[in-house]
């Protein structure tokens, strides 16, 4: 298995520091308002990267933070005239909703930064100790010259850096680079205590503090959109490296940015999506679909066009599916022929295709391709008079690849089961016993339920519309 690493700029093969074991730190949301679609791509991208990392039979201990003190959580605090804690609980509430709906994984330990404030005035206790921070009027900045490798991961130049738009003055600094590791508060903000002053913790610490208390000093992978290159990974690895003395990550991965309708996403021109607003118009699992369609470092457009393109292909492996479960529940051939033995025998080549694209950087966009080669094998295959064995074998074949996705079926199947099953099997004994009215008012029936069906030489299909 292969991972393009941001730190080196090249595939590397994955060996982990343990064997058998992955580490994995994965930078979470900042919690003032419900989860964009931004935020949603390194959800799903990283919770598919766990998955198939489980699949290979690794053992993940998977950690992502929430953000809960920040600028942003506090206006909003202020706005709603509310404690800051209650901004943070409240769509900490509704990020995991909408992870639970795209069908994310809990992470093994979901972080949060005030509850890890302790263990970040130690550590840039440590920091100062060592030389690598200084205090000035109660706020401490990290002394980026003192770390050689500063801009490892970005690949900037510190001295290109030093002058510059970006590059906010500070007469405190003995640096234009250096960062803030601990702020004194102001007026209104919540606070708390440490030896240079009230205050609270620069953004970048936090990350290195976790990582370290839930990781140790050293993971396999640490992953995030590519915005957080730098300067927030960059700072996280002069922090952790500066204070534990050890390489920090092994491996560093990051998603590409994701437009609107071909443009930048921006609140100020209204271009800009909640995943919440999404799903009242399109299925969470057609959004992971729709994400998943795009190799993870390859920028990814969103449009509704685009949208209703995954709807469609999600339906083609969603009715597949519907199909070989009817067969498996209702096919009255018990016994496998040497003919279906030959096509079970099959669904290997569809395995190591998949496997293949994932073993390459994740390469979901083909992982998919071979999921659709697969759903139409199944389709030219599978009639009424498969047996039992050959329809599981196939539908079980097409479930567990989509597991590795994240993409669910069984949540449509109980409608599918009772209600329409039924009507499916009177239908089927209607046109056996030639009693084409009550099979036409039944297809009928199925039409307005979503359901149409389709009879072919290979036996009765349907698919929802």
């Amino acid at each position: 298995m292969k991972i393009y690493n941001t730190l080196t700029r090249k595939k590397e093969e994955f060996i982990p520091i343990e064997e058998g074991k992955v580490k994995m730190y994965v930078c979470g949301p900042t919690v003032y308002n419900y989860i964009h679609i931004g935020n949603a791509r390194p959800y799903i991208v990283f919770d598919t990267v766990r998955r198939y990392l489980e699949y290979k039979g690794y053992e993940v201990n998977y950690v992502q933070n929430f953000t809960d003190i920040d600028d942003k959580i506090i206006v909003k605090a202020n706005e709603e005239k509310v404690t800051s804690k209650e901004i943070a609980e409240r769509f900490i509430e509704e990020a995991l909703k909408d992870a639970d709906g795209l069908n994310v994984k809990r992470a093994t330990t979901h972080p949060k930064a005030t509850e890890e404030i302790d263990d970040m005035v130690k550590m840039i206790g440590e920091l100062i100790e060592k030389g690598f921070a200084y205090e000035k009027k109660g706020t401490v900045y990290f002394r980026t010259q003192k770390f050689d490798n500063y801009g490892k991961l970005s690949k900037k130049n510190i001295e290109d850096l030093e002058a510059g738009a970006r590059i906010a003055v500070n007469e405190e600094k003995e640096h234009p680079m250096d960062f803030v590791l601990w702020k004194p508060k102001k007026e209104g903000e919540p606070a708390w205590d440490a030896p240079w002053s009230e205050g609270r913790p620069g953004w970048h610490i936090e990350c290195s503090v976790m990582a370290k208390n839930y990781l140790g000093d050293q993971i396999d992978i640490h992953a995030g959109g590519e915005d957080l290159v730098f300067p927030h990974h960059e700072n996280e690895i002069a922090q952790s490296e500066a204070a534990n003395g050890k390489n920090f990550a092994k491996y560093w991965m990051h998603n590409a940015f994701l437009n609107i309708d071909n443009k930048k996403m921006s609140k100020s021109t209204g271009n800009f999506f909640t995943v919440r607003e999404i799903s009242e118009e399109f299925s969470y699992n057609v959004l992971r679909f729709f994400m998943l369609n795009a190799h993870y470092r390859n920028p990814l457009n969103f449009s509704r066009e685009l949208m209703e393109a995954s709807e469609n292909g999600l339906e083609r492996i969603k009715t597949a599916v519907f199909n070989l479960n009817h067969i498996k529940d209702h096919s009255t051939v018990e016994s496998i022929t040497e003919v279906e033995k030959e096509q079970q025998n099959q669904l290997k080549s569809y395995i190591d295709k998949f496997e293949e694209a994932m073993d390459d950087d994740f390469n979901t966009a083909d992982g998919i391709a071979a999921i659709f080669e697969l759903v139409k094998f199944a389709n030219s295959t599978v009639s009424d008079k498969t047996s039992k064995e050959l329809a599981m074998t196939i539908l079980e074949t097409i479930k567990k690849l989509s597991d590795v996705l994240g993409l669910n079926f069984d949540q449509q199947q109980g409608l599918l089961d009772e209600e329409i099953d039924d009507l499916i099997l009177q239908r089927q004994e209607a046109r056996k016993n030639k009693d084409f009215a009550t099979a036409d008012r039944i297809r009928d029936e199925l039409m307005n339920m979503g359901i149409a069906i389709e009879d072919t030489r290979e036996g009765m299909r349907w698919k929802r519309v």
